[in-house]
């Protein structure tokens, strides 16, 4: 290691050629071992990554390299989406850069032509995911227009068609003019906007007044085969029954009354009009209205509506009615609405309802088993209070259009037969005559499926099914999903309830939701607002784990994470904290060898304490990853290797292993520095794979791979039973307090680096005898010039004052000291300890706590109660020694 910064470009890709070329990636299949299986959110074909891919993969990849670690059978399936809608909308806008329809190219030239956009962007979004550091099985990707996949769906779709689950039927859905496609429900996003509220006087039939209504949407009234009124409205109470003069069609249309309609919205009277809007459309069937359609597909008005508005682009069409009804006299006055606008989600297009003719599944029954395995808790959701919202989502479920006016996807496996009338649903991809009556005469059916109709099936299609393959025997369920929040429904929902619905058991057992990423604003990062970090940019600067741990630190499940490049950046600083840590490491090797076994050397009491922390941190590390508090992992990751190995430990070392305490310390240093840097390295490698691997396979000790590597857990060296309790770990945790506090003085009186105070150490003769014995490290770490020791010290005057936990310092400033800053501090720190003082004694103060709490918490809370007071007392009178001037 001839350099003293980390280069990530140097290894990375290095690194992941050596685990694919090894096969690291593919499952062990040893019989016995528990599988862990987690299957990819698959990313969408339309394009590169963005950073909430890296946040989704970068998670999950923690998890199967920490399980793969701990000797699970692991398998994680990679793949991609067609993702129809989107796909299909990106290659129509490169044909209409060149002037070209997909209609001019016709189905086969078109569909030839988005494979070939898929292919170039899987190439893209592979290569991406590999510099991430993901360790897929590649050998397993999955693409969900792949032959096998497809297979399945066909198979879902004709079950569910035979069980009457689905069917076809002329429902009012929603319609995305833009996208020329209906829409589900959750493909239609709401957003408020500042709108306007018309208000058109309706002239009753016979001449002898009109009605008054009000309404958002003026364009639609060519359509109204209605009006309606609440019927206990005493304003028209009269007018029930009777009929209006629709103006500009000058159709004769009734008002009815009807108890949907709010007596307080506008003037009480609405135009109802069944063809486009979903309410009307249900209060039409209550009252046999007509349902007439204006819009075309495209958005415009059709052949239904006055020959002078046929053609019109719908918000054109609103300005000519509202102008024309303006020059009838009929426009009886407008105001500013705040409304409701549904777009679509993929496009942002003001969405149509329109009355169509779609394919539906019913959902009823599946979202109620799947609200049972949420609440049996055979799926677990984190966090918990998300699966409120997936209750009261599913509760109220509506049926799914599954249907999709496009080319790209999977096409609906129906034929209809033009004999006779059939409608055939087959898994065959090609029927050439009906099963019913022999016909050849067949038409398939034009429309694909939704997207998320295959996406949904993705747990169990992608390991074979319908085929009862060994990798489903094996690893379904799966263990866990990683995924944002906002797919709760889009996708979760589904696979839970298809999963159960063909697998008879939950595609599975722990979905974690994490948040959106947002900038330092608190915005939402997006391409469109030009706030986001690009995952690749961020690599080519700090290499792929700096990302990783940054990502990994700021997880906290279900809350949104503001992602910084400067935080980015401290995560790049870590690792060349480690880089410089294992040349240290490394540097004595020439002199001393291979590292001798821990169990051969006399370890001395800060090579017991750095083992035992190192423990301590190995099964904290373990419990918040169960717990799946990445953060939390992370921080105490940060904080062992930062500050007790980096800061501590090698600080400490250094005149140990210049042979300052002779060759049996030498080698036990040297041990032990070898041991803990090669087991943070493994604690370390599931977040930051390629330099870990680096680092560990320059250590004596390393063969194979980090990767398969046991995860250290408490049970090793130092763990519980061992040096944790080791009487010399608390003898030198209070060595490096004592360290402690004299570096803070130092630091707070801004004494150079290079000037050796004098100190004095008020303690009891056994802290002593300690200080003395380890007076080396403590006066080099320090900085200290003579050591002198005492009982008690009454000379205050020229001195900084420090207050520990049984031991007292006295730093010599001679003549340095400012005193009005001095007594500041003393204030701060007596204001401070007077504050945890007030705190403690509230706690024992409280029955429920000092009844509840474990005896041995309990003593320990009167302890430190006792040795604040103490702590109080000396702080008084160091600040009585210093009267002020």
């Amino acid at each position: 290691m001839t350099t003293d910064r980390y280069n990530p470009a140097a290894i990375e890709e290095k690194w992941y050629q050596h685990w694919l070329e090894r096969g690291l990636f593919r499952p062990a299949m040893v019989p016995g071992r528990e599988p862990f299986c987690i299957v990819i959110p698959p990313p969408n074909v339309t394009g590169s990554l963005h950073m909430g891919h890296a946040w989704d993969n970068a998670l999950q990849d923690i998890l199967i390299r920490w399980k793969r670690m701990q000797g699970y059978n692991t398998l994680w399936i990679p793949g991609t989406d067609h993702a129809g809608i989107a796909t299909q909308w990106m290659v129509e806008r490169e044909l209409r850069k060149e002037g070209l329809t997909k209609e001019q190219l016709g189905r086969e030239r078109f569909l030839e032509r988005v494979w070939a956009f898929k292919e170039a962007a899987h190439g893209t979004i592979v290569g991406q995911l590999k510099r991430l550091g993901v360790s897929c099985d590649w050998e397993r990707e999955r693409f969900t227009l792949d032959e096998g996949l497809s297979r399945a769906v066909r198979r879902v779709f004709v079950r569910l068609h035979e069980e009457g689950l689905i069917y076809r039927a002329n429902r009012m859905i929603s319609w995305c003019v833009r996208c020329r496609t209906a829409l589900s429900d959750l493909e239609v996003d709401h957003k408020e906007v500042e709108g306007q509220l018309w208000r058109f006087r309706y002239p009753l039939a016979d001449g002898t007044g009109a009605i008054t209504v009000a309404t958002t949407r003026p364009e639609t009234m060519l359509g109204d085969t209605a009006v309606a009124v609440h019927p206990e409205d005493e304003r028209y109470r009269a007018l029930v029954g009777r009929q209006v003069r629709l103006p500009l069609a000058e159709r004769l249309i009734p008002i009815v009354a009807d108890g949907y309609v709010d007596r307080a919205f506008g003037t009480g009277a609405v135009k109802i009009t069944p063809g486009h809007d979903p309410n009307d459309f249900e209060l039409g069937k209550r009252h046999d209205l007509p349902v007439l359609t204006v819009l075309n597909e495209d958005g415009t008005l059709n052949a239904a509506v006055p020959e002078p508005y046929r053609g019109l682009e719908r918000f054109e069409a609103r300005r000519r009615v509202v102008a024309d009804l303006a020059a009838r006299g009929l426009l009886a006055g407008t105001e500013a609405h705040k409304h409701a606008l549904g777009v679509c989600d993929r496009c942002g297009t003001a969405v149509e309802p329109r009355v169509s003719t779609q394919w539906f599944v019913r959902m009823r029954e599946m979202a109620d088993a799947a609200i049972r395995a949420v609440r049996d808790r055979r799926i677990a959701i984190q966090p918990d209070f998300q699966e409120k919202v997936f209750f009261e989502w599913l509760n109220n479920i509506q049926d799914w259009t599954i249907s999709r006016q496009l080319w790209w996807g999977h096409r609906i496996p129906v034929w209809y037969c033009r004999a006779h009338g059939h409608v055939i649903a087959s898994e065959e991809d090609d029927v050439r005559a009906c099963p019913h009556c022999g016909s050849a005469d067949l038409e398939r059916e034009q429309d694909v499926l939704d997207t998320w109709f295959s996406s949904g099936l993705w747990p169990f299609s992608t390991m074979g099914w319908p085929e009862q393959t060994e990798d489903l025997r094996t690893f379904y369920p799966t263990a866990v999903l990683v995924t944002g929040y906002d797919i709760l429904f889009f996708w979760v929902a589904r696979m839970a309830m298809l999963g159960l619905k063909f697998m008879e058991e939950v595609p599975f057992r722990e979905v974690l939701l994490h948040g959106l990423l947002r900038d330092r604003f608190g915005e939402k990062m997006s391409k469109t607002r030009g706030n986001g970090l690009d995952p690749l940019d961020m690599i080519a600067r700090y290499g792929a784990d700096a990302l990783r741990f940054t990502i990994a630190s700021g997880t906290v499940l279900g809350r949104d994470m503001v992602l910084q490049e400067s935080t980015i950046e401290g995560s790049r600083n870590f690792i060349n904290k480690l880089w410089n840590a294992t040349r240290y490491t490394l540097r004595p090797a020439e002199a001393l060898g291979r590292p001798r076994p821990l169990a051969e050397v006399g370890l001395g009491r800060f090579d017991r304490w750095i083992l035992g922390r190192l423990a301590a941190t190995a099964a904290e590390v373990g419990r918040q990853l169960d717990a799946r508090r990445f953060n939390e992992a992370c921080r105490v990751l940060y904080a062992f290797a930062w500050h007790e190995l980096c800061d501590w430990y090698v600080e400490i070392t250094k005149p140990v292993l210049a042979g300052a305490r002779g060759e049996a310390a030498r080698a036990a240093a040297y041990a032990t520095l070898h041991h803990v840097l090669d087991q943070v390295l493994r604690l370390l490698h599931p977040v930051m794979p390629f330099v870990t691997e680096e680092l560990w396979q320059k250590l004596p000790a390393a063969h194979g791979s980090i990767m398969v590597a046991p995860y250290p857990g408490a049970d090793q060296p130092g763990g519980a039973d061992g040096h944790a309790l080791h009487p010399q770990v608390a003898e030198a945790a209070q060595l490096i307090e004592v360290i402690q506090t004299i570096r803070t003085l130092r630091g707070e009186n801004a004494l150079r680096p290079q000037l050796k105070a004098d100190v004095v150490l008020v303690a009891p003769p056994a802290l002593q005898a300690l200080l003395e014995a380890e007076r080396l490290i403590v006066a080099g770490l320090a900085a200290t010039g003579r050591i002198a020791y005492a009982e008690s010290f009454a000379e205050r005057e020229g001195y900084a004052h420090g207050v520990g936990n049984g031991f007292e310092v006295y730093l010599s400033l001679k003549e340095r000291i400012d005193v009005a800053a001095e007594r500041q501090r003393l204030g701060r720190e007596l204001e401070k300890t007077r504050g945890r003082l007030e705190q403690l004694v509230r706690k024992l103060g409280n029955p429920a706590f000092v009844d509840r709490a474990p005896p041995a918490v309990v003593a320990k809370n009167r302890d430190e109660l006792g040795q604040l007071r103490q702590q109080i007392a000396r702080l008084g009178e160091s600040l009585s020694q210093l009267a002020p001037d």
